[in-house]
């Protein structure tokens, strides 16, 4: 007697082979944005058509390797909410929590404007843009930040020196895990340089710290 697959096996096969696909090809375009599909089938040891089953074209899988970066950023960015921090530390958290998402899709920075489009990139970077917008209308207003320009100016001139740093780390120019380009960051919004680096020392510290969530859903550590 023969049997078949079930439905239900094939779909986790599928998803499966897509999550693949995505994650060879995310590093694989790290190494070279030019990489073809064929070449991205041969590395994630697949045929071609099982790729082009996934997605259509080159477009198609840049576009999903897109979306998953909009996503993870979206996740970071509820993550890094913390409304009872102060706008500097607001600034700094935010920081820390999407750098690991640039670090992991940094190869999009090369891609994104040739291939995606300035309309697309600016969809996957709203919800950074207006995290950071909203925390630096609060900074400004406490005089924690410059007041010479806007806070959507300011949000843009901050993105741009986070991409240029990220773009360094790409390029193998620099180093970093987002502490120092978070300093640069809160320097460049008006803070002092000293208070700016101890605010990232207490930071870092804050959560290196083992923490679990109390009853009453505050945070407490676990040594209370």
């Amino acid at each position: 007697m023969t049997t078949t697959a079930t439905p239900e096996p094939r779909r986790r096969n599928a998803r499966a082979n897509r999550e693949r696909i995505l994650a060879v090809a995310q590093r694989e375009l790290g190494r070279n944005p030019d990489a073809t599909i064929e070449e991205i089938a041969q590395a994630t040891g697949v045929v071609r058509r099982t790729v082009f089953g996934h997605f259509p074209g080159r477009p198609a899988l840049l576009e999903a390797v897109a979306e998953e970066a909009s996503q993870s950023l979206r996740e970071a960015v509820e993550r890094a909410g913390t409304p009872d921090d102060p706008p500097e530390r607001a600034l700094a958290r935010f920081i820390l929590a999407i750098w690991p998402v640039g670090d992991r899709y940094r190869m999009l920075i090369g891609l994104a404007r040739r291939d995606l489009g300035a309309e697309r990139v600016s969809e996957v970077l709203a919800p950074a843009r207006n995290a950071v917008t909203a925390v630096l209308e609060r900074g400004q207003s406490y005089g924690a930040f410059h007041t010479n320009v806007p806070p959507p100016v300011l949000s843009s001139a901050l993105e741009a020196l986070a991409l240029s740093l990220l773009e360094s780390v790409n390029s193998g120019a620099w180093q970093d895990d987002g502490t120092a380009t978070a300093v640069t960051v809160l320097t460049a919004a008006g803070v002092p340089a000293g208070r700016a680096e101890a605010e990232l020392r207490e930071l870092s510290a804050l959560l290196a710290s083992p923490r679990t969530e109390a009853a009453d859903g505050s945070s407490a550590t676990e040594a209370d």
